[in-house]
């Protein structure tokens, strides 16, 4: 599959945060490799509306609960005869599960996809990027990774993982590729619970929601800005981290 645009991949790239990077992604002229963990009618919607905007898309499924199924991301990459030039690993699961009440399988099932996961795509994508290239990474996280606390215990401690893991790949990546992080606070409301969602805002300095705009615009400086910057975690949530 030639292709004459910039390829990304976007994983959990189908549904809330990962469909908005899909659609900037594609709306500034990339081409997409979009990794999901389940086909829903979000999956065709997500590909169709990237495709009306212009991009290739190549769709992948793999569940990361078992980590060698990373592989399936860079193969599927091989369809266009480009390598990517950008990985976003935004694909997560968060439970809101305490120290005590998390199970061994909690456990696991966080640092295999929240961590382990992201570990073993930027080795991919590091190898699939020629001598010649520059790339572009970027991990997707959370404020408490920065400021780990009791609570969502596994969800908590897989992201301050991906925090260290964004800083130190940074080092074994120099110069050729850049690695950072966005950590995120009050993106999107919770899609099932309305009270908690107005709860959320008291923590927030800003006393809003993000624009969605916003988060569109801190990605696209990551990967169209300086290449000086790396190792870098830039919160986009609203002061919540200070709190």
């Amino acid at each position: 599959m030639k292709s004459y645009r910039k390829i990304a991949v976007i994983t959990g790239g189908v549904r809330r945060i990962g469909q908005l990077l899909a659609f900037t992604l594609a709306e500034q002229g990339f081409n997409l490799v979009l990794h999901y963990s389940r086909h829903t009618a979000e999956t065709d919607k997500t590909i169709e509306v990237c495709e009306n905007l212009g991009a290739q898309v190549v769709p992948v499924q793999a569940d990361f609960h078992f980590p060698e199924e990373t592989s399936k991301v860079f193969e599927a990459s091989k369809l266009f005869e480009e390598p990517a030039q950008v990985l976003i690993n935004n694909a997560a699961i968060f439970e809101p599960v305490k120290f005590m009440e998390t199970s061994l399988e909690d456990w696991q099932s966080h640092q295999n996809i929240n961590l382990t996961a992201p570990f073993l795509l930027t080795q991919l994508f590091a190898r699939q990027l020629p001598e010649d290239r520059e790339g572009r990474i970027i991990n997707i996280l959370d404020w408490r990774a920065l400021r780990p606390g009791k609570d969502h215990f596994p969800y908590t401690i897989s992201k301050a993982g991906l925090s260290a893991l964004t800083k130190a790949s940074a080092l074994a990546l120099a110069p050729r590729i850049s690695v950072n992080g966005i950590a995120f606070g009050a993106i999107l409301p919770p899609s099932d619970n309305l009270e908690q969602s107005d709860n959320l805002l008291k923590y927030v300095p800003a006393g809003r929601w993000a624009d969605l705009d916003e988060v569109s615009q801190i990605v696209m400086f990551l990967i169209n800005g300086p290449s000086y910057i790396t190792g870098e975690i830039i919160h986009l949530d609203g002061g919540r981290h200070l709190v």
